[in-house]
């Protein structure tokens, strides 16, 4: 765990970061004080927060290898924090050498980390940008230098877009890079509910207000599905996060809905 004299220049000492503190539920490093005070609260609010973000992670691992069985070899994972065991490359290119990832992160610790980490790698970079300025990320040179758009490819939007508030449209961010898929373009995402659990989904928006970089916003199960529009979801749908095409190796729980995430892979409607 990093100390606070390693905070960047510009970072808000005195807010926590969301990559930051998902880095700090999956037990990472590259974390500070701040972020695991915030964490804590998580914590006291949620008991299982850790655990839900393993299964989160988890889903992301197996979106990946099912999409490389479907064709795919370039994954754009916006939001794409920092970077921990099993990231997209690791998984994608274990499959299918040669796949492509590009990753977005705005927090320049997850940057910073992720450029390191992909410094030898010819078939994966990290770009400094926002998700809210899809027009910015579409048009990177990195993206265009690793992204031929008309091959099939996928963008992954897992645990991100409920940091979108309603006034930002997410709907209209997820259309933004839609459009810009060929035919055979793919969507995977994750996004906290606030049906289960609704008491704990507002205690854990208000502390994102209080404590965190950005808030959190989470939304109904009807909500969730229609950042799907222009997509065909593949089985089993829209479903809470450990329900997505487990393995034999996940943990099934006797109650999904303790998971108040649900997760989906669509693919782009022709």
């Amino acid at each position: 765990m990093l100390g606070d004299e390693f905070l960047p220049k510009g970072v808000d000492a005195g807010k926590a970061s969301v990559a930051r503190m998902y880095d700090a539920m999956l037990g990472g490093e590259h974390n500070f004080a701040i972020d695991r005070e915030a964490l804590a609260a998580f914590t006291a609010i949620d008991p299982q927060v850790r655990t839900l973000a393993r299964a989160n992670r988890a889903f992301l691992q197996r979106a990946v290898r099912f999409l490389i069985e479907a064709g795919v070899r370039q994954f754009i994972d916006l939001g794409s924090g920092i970077p921990t065991q099993g990231n997209v490359h690791e998984v994608a290119q274990s499959v299918a050498p040669g796949a492509r990832v590009v990753y977005v992160d705005n927090d320049p610790v997850a940057v910073a980390h992720s450029a390191s980490l992909l410094g030898g790698n010819p078939d994966a970079v990290i770009v400094d940008a926002d998700i809210r300025r899809p027009a910015d990320i579409l048009s990177s040179p990195q993206v265009r230098k690793l992204i031929d758009f008309d091959q099939p490819v996928a963008v992954l939007m897992v645990t991100i877009l409920h940091f979108i508030t309603a006034e930002e449209d997410p709907a209209d961010i997820v259309a933004a890079f839609r459009d810009a898929l060929p035919d055979d373009g793919w969507l995977a995402l994750t996004h906290a509910t606030n049906e289960d659990r609704p008491d704990t989904a507002a205690a854990v928006g208000q502390l994102y207000r209080s404590r965190a970089t950005s808030p959190v916003t989470a939304r109904s199960r009807a909500e969730i599905l229609t950042l799907f529009d222009g997509f065909d979801l593949v089985e089993p749908g829209l479903v809470h996060v450990p329900l997505w095409r487990p393995g034999p190796s996940d943990t099934i729980p006797d109650n999904p809905s303790e998971y108040w995430v649900y997760a989906g892979v669509g693919r782009k409607r022709p």
